[in-house]
């Protein structure tokens, strides 16, 4: 895995002009999972707005599958193969799951393939999507990006209003998505370790600042230095390196 899918360097971002996120890179391959981590208002929600479109950068570059993506609008970034999970999931509640799915359904035996990934759908086909359960809203959505075929999938809050144990059998389903279709994502994620457990690397976010970049194992086997790093506190300056400079 080296293609390197999405590159995002010295991006700065926020709204109106006002600066919420400052100076940040990483790079992305194919099959892997980055887990942008921090605490409400970090700048978090911010990354993934931007480098989908959906906010105009102040300055900085974004490249998705080798292609500039800033000021490109989010229809055209979805077509080159980028997927964007929002925090409020974003579903047509009066409609079926089935026909959620077909609304990004591009053809093909995708659809199929998302169901295969969270069979609990397959019974619930004709149910309206409000109707779900919270769980089932969040494998929805998911299943949702995954029918349009994406190469690199942005998912906010996954957790969000979810029980835990909901959240510990959706995580471990991404990782089987990255792993089985090269798939490169970035996961907002408010459960840290478990984010880590499924994630190849780890960027802390403070106050739109990079606390940390550091492959996933690492943060989540020196959990002083990653409560350091949220707290705003120093860390050790290896875990703060440049994204091309951290191993894979």
């Amino acid at each position: 895995m080296t293609d390197v899918v999405l590159r995002v360097d010295h991006l700065n971002g926020g709204y109106d002009r006002h600066t919420v996120l400052r100076d940040l890179s990483f790079e992305l391959r194919a099959g892997e999972i980055l887990a942008l981590l921090g605490p409400n208002g970090a700048g978090k929600t911010t990354t993934l707005m931007t480098v989908a479109g959906f906010l105009p950068a102040i300055s900085g570059s974004v490249e998705v599958l080798g292609q500039p993506a800033l000021r490109r609008p989010p229809y055209q970034l979805a077509r080159l193969g980028l997927g964007y999970v929002p925090d409020d999931r974003a579903l047509f509640k009066s409609l079926s799951v089935r026909e959620n799915l077909v609304v990004a359904h591009r053809g093909g035996s995708a659809l199929d393939m998302a169901l295969d990934y969270f069979p609990e759908l397959r019974k619930r086909l004709d149910v309206r999507a409000g109707s779900l359960s919270g769980g089932e809203q969040q494998m929805l959505v998911i299943a949702r990006a995954l029918v349009s075929r994406p190469r690199i999938l942005m998912i906010d809050e996954l957790s969000m209003g979810l029980a835990p144990a909901v959240v510990a059998k959706v995580l471990p389903v991404l990782r089987r998505i990255s792993d089985d279709l090269s798939t490169a994502i970035v996961l907002v994620e408010q459960h840290v370790q478990q984010a880590l457990a499924i994630a190849d690397h780890g960027l802390v976010l403070v106050h739109g600042d990079v606390r940390v970049h550091a492959p996933g194992s690492v943060l989540r086997d020196d959990p002083d230095q990653l409560e350091r790093a949220y707290l705003g506190q120093s860390v050790d300056p290896t875990l703060t390196e440049k994204p091309q400079d951290v191993p894979a």
